[in-house]
């Protein structure tokens, strides 16, 4: 029976095809929801929050590792030393081992670098004892011409010149009677600086004998699916590792000839010294060659006057200067593309860290960290015409020994 027309369901009023409570119910629903977005974490906060303690736990993990590695700063500075010596003579250690076993090569090499090394010391010990005594007395006329210099100068008399030396020399000798703890303390370092060179020299040994073979040991520790980056990563910092020695090498021996000849030119004693300490000053960019460079001034005060004195000082800046704006750009620009900014900045995290030898190792440690982040991070650039040319080379050249291999009886 069909209902009468205009008195269907959808012609009741609509309070009528409610069931009971069903308004109550949606009037909490909508409430709770409204609490809900009242009181959620905005969704910018909630990012931020997430990336504070992923950065809470990386900085942690950092800070772990670099406490680690200061404890074990006696075997990690001599092994990163031997790094960069097994950097810089690889291509002497291939040379040799062309026409003899790897390890009589690698020993050779090793010997080669010691003999050189105790060779230089030996000479600017030998070179400081011959002129002693000139040193000496080119040093007491140094010091009466600097003495009247000051008082003709700055109008000081003798009397109140002496009482300045005196009180010096007295802050001087109270300075020395603390010297017995920090003599002993310099004793204990000259001894783990003596182990850790051996220490350096024994795994320059192995770097460059079994270098391959770690190697392939370090990148099978990793992951099966990593082992590809790892090896390619490798390979990237060696080669910048590489470049970064030879450049370094020829950048301080260009700053130890010119600062070198300088002083022999003006007659400052130990010249011959002089250049050697610049030359291994120059290892630490910056701020190596600048301290260096203070030492053949302040002898050519003390033993020349402060005429030659400064004469010297303009000769240090210039070789300087030359370093910076032509050796600099055109072997360690090539080679490290690292803004100055961050080379100033490594270098002070290196001293704050591991002194002088931490400021040696920052350089280089955050040129291969950059080559190696660029290596992983950046998108991989397209092949060039020379680039294919290259590889249908090398392929045609495989090919051809795999033909003349598979005809050998």
């Amino acid at each position: 029976m069909m209902p009468a027309e205009g008195h269907g369901p959808a012609d009741l009023p609509r309070e009528a095809t409610t069931t009971p409570g069903q308004d109550d119910a949606l009037t909490l629903v909508v409430a709770g929801h409204d609490d809900a977005a009242k009181w959620s974490v905005p969704i910018g906060v909630r990012t931020a929050s997430e990336w504070a303690w992923r950065a809470i736990v990386i900085a942690a993990a950092l800070i772990g590792a670099i406490k680690l590695l200061t404890m074990l700063s006696e075997i990690v500075i001599p092994v990163i030393v031997a790094l960069l010596l097994a950097a810089l003579l690889a291509p002497i250690f291939k040379r040799l081992r062309a026409f003899m076993p790897s390890g009589a090569a690698a020993g050779l090499t090793v010997l080669g670098t010691l003999t050189l090394l105790i060779g230089l010391l030996t000479f600017v010990g030998s070179q400081f004892i011959d002129q002693f005594d000139d040193i000496k007395t080119q040093v007491g006329e140094g010091y009466d011409q600097i003495r009247t210099w000051i008082m003709d100068t700055f109008r000081v008399n003798a009397t109140v010149l002496d009482e300045w030396i005196e009180k010096a020399r007295q802050q001087g000798a109270s300075a020395l009677s603390d010297a017995g703890p920090k003599a002993a303390a310099a004793g204990v370092t000259a001894g783990h600086a003596i182990a850790g060179f051996f220490i350096a020299m024994f795994t320059l040994f192995f770097f460059l004998h079994d270098g391959a073979r770690i190697w392939a040991w370090v990148v099978r520790l990793f992951p099966g699916a990593a082992r590809g980056k790892v090896h390619s990563s490798g390979i990237v910092a060696w080669g910048q590792l590489s470049a970064f020695t030879r450049a370094t090498v020829l950048v301080a021996a260009a700053d130890a000839i010119g600062i070198g000849l300088v002083a022999a030119v003006l007659g400052v004693p130990f010249a011959s010294g002089v250049a050697i300490l610049v030359f291994f000053g120059a290892f630490i960019p910056v701020i190596g060659a600048a301290i260096s460079g203070a030492v053949p001034v302040l002898l050519a005060l003390v033993a020349l006057g402060p005429v030659k004195a400064l004469i010297m000082l303009a000769g240090v800046i210039a070789v300087q200067q030359i370093e910076s704006h032509l050796l600099q750009p055109l072997l360690l620009g090539r080679a490290v593309k690292v803004h100055p900014l961050s080379v100033i900045l490594a270098i002070a995290a290196g001293v704050v860290l591991a002194g002088i030898v931490g400021a040696l190792i920052a350089v280089p440690t955050v040129a291969v960290l950059n080559a190696v982040g660029h290596h992983l991070l950046d998108p991989p650039t397209p092949p060039t015409a020379d680039s294919l040319l290259d590889a249908e080379g090398r392929h045609e050249a495989a090919e051809a020994r795999e033909e003349v291999q598979q005809q050998k009886p």
